[in-house]
């Protein structure tokens, strides 16, 4: 069954703040995904400390 892009579930990234979409690599834990991608999962520590 395909899905189509539209629905797919969507996340705002904490770090860069874009908006990004359900990956089939994710279907097992998507609760757990925050980022968006590897450097912004890297960069987590300087985006906080931005936000103070």
């Amino acid at each position: 069954m395909a899905q189509h892009k539209l629905t797919l579930p969507q996340k705002r990234c904490p770090v860069c703040g874009l908006m990004f979409s359900w990956r089939k690599k994710w279907q097992r834990n998507w609760d757990s995904v925050l980022y968006c991608s590897e450097r912004c999962r890297r960069h987590k520590a300087t985006a906080s400390e931005h936000n103070r």
